[in-house]
């Protein structure tokens, strides 16, 4: 391979995963037998090499990959079938990842850039068991029956699914330039991006991006956001400081994290779909759990950016929202702008997207309907409220 001997492999995609086998169900579940999967990757970032990272951490059986494809989306689930190339692991077209594992492919000698968009396209021959997948993509993928690996769209195939859930990726990493700085949206759905528009790339992270490749950025923004994902208690995927190692301090290439939890811990003890909630945490809870990410981020000597706990006063979501919480996230938010904050910046997120006349709740330009989300002009706003040159990442010049 002809590249930069000192280019280094970095995370350029990512998507957190979790298990279908959680006690609450609130996506949807599903598994493949017989199918071809196309789903799409844009990258946040460039490089002159690319490998993807597929996964079965939560599966409980082997997942038998028939073959994979890698190709230049086009539009819908076309592809670019002159960019197109197999995806191989250890040299095999075809490979088997064990229940619980996970897998990176051999490198795809190809230069990427970021915003580019890929369909990868998996051949799925055997019973895979309910999958590993990503909740909220906020990407459309694509399921038919049968072996459509390397079609040049899947658009107008009998049985066609378009799918609201991604399944068996995690990431995809580039083999950068040295020096090359990467941020991990380390948090939940105001990071996934729940609440803006599907297919668009208008989630904070998107935007943050938008804003650093516009300055002249020599790093980017990965997303590892999760819906309905919490600080302290595991409900939904694994509690943040159970997961901060995997899903941010191991991403290749990472100097920075950049974090929001807190509205899970306040609002899902007060909704009657979750059958054993803990109860609702103390400021001092949950000022110990983002303490201890930020002592843990700096161990791993990266820079650590928090963001202020979201306005979600006037959310639909049926006992989510109750004064006790409401009053335990204005005196975090007041911990998070103080000096006695270990975090090496914030950046005010329940500033930026606040009614003045009630800061609790989210103002109405800037709500996606439900009153705990921002749509997409609240994710630019949320973008916009980020000190780029406090956030870690190398700007040109």
């Amino acid at each position: 391979m002809t590249t930069d001997s000192t280019a280094s492999w970095t995370a350029a995609f990512r998507s957190a995963v979790v298990s279908p086998h959680e006690t609450i169900d609130l996506f949807e579940l599903r598994g493949f037998a017989g199918h071809t999967l196309r789903q799409i990757i844009r990258l946040d970032g460039g490089g002159s090499a690319l490998r993807i990272r597929l996964t079965n951490r939560y599966g409980k059986e082997p997942l038998h990959i028939g073959g994979a494809h890698l190709a230049r989306r086009t539009e819908g689930s076309g592809i670019d079938t002159g960019t197109g190339t197999p995806i191989l692991l250890g040299g095999a077209a075809e490979f088997t990842i064990p229940a619980g594992e996970e897998a990176v492919s051999d490198p795809v000698e190809r230069a990427v850039t970021a915003g580019e968009e890929l369909a990868l396209t998996l051949w799925l021959p055997d019973d895979t068991g309910l999958s590993t997948y990503s909740a909220v993509p906020l990407r459309t993928g694509y399921a038919v029956p049968g072996n459509a690996l390397t079609a040049a769209t899947l658009d107008g195939t009998e049985g066609l699914e378009e799918l609201a859930t991604r399944h068996f990726i995690s990431g995809a990493d580039v083999l950068a330039p040295a020096g090359t700085r990467v941020a991990v949206a380390f948090g939940d759905s105001w990071f996934e991006g729940t609440g803006t528009t599907p297919d668009t790339d208008h989630r904070f992270p998107d935007l943050l991006n938008d804003r650093l490749r516009a300055a002249g950025s020599r790093g980017w923004v990965v997303n590892q956001g999760l819906s309905a994902n919490r600080l302290l208690t595991d409900e939904i995927g694994e509690r943040a400081l159970a997961r901060l190692d995997r899903d941010a301090l191991d991403t290749p290439g990472a100097t920075h994290v950049l974090i929001h939890f807190g509205l899970n811990d306040l609002g899902i003890p007060g909704q009657e779909a979750y059958p054993d909630p803990a109860p609702i945490p103390t400021a001092s809870d949950l000022i110990a759990g983002l303490t201890a990410l930020a002592e843990r981020i700096h161990a791993a000597g990266l820079t650590a950016t928090v963001t202020t706990v979201g306005p979600y006063k006037d959310t639909v979501f049926e006992g989510y929202a109750t004064p006790e919480g409401i009053a335990v996230a204005r005196e975090v938010n007041d911990w998070i702008r103080g000096a006695d904050s270990p975090f090496d910046t914030y950046a005010d997120f329940a500033a930026a997207v606040a009614d003045p006349a009630d800061p609790d709740r989210i103002h109405d330009d800037y709500d996606s309907g439900d009153g705990l989300h921002v749509n997409d002009a609240g994710a630019q706003a949320l973008a916009d409220s980020v000190d780029l040159t406090g956030l870690g990442i190398r700007l040109a010049g």
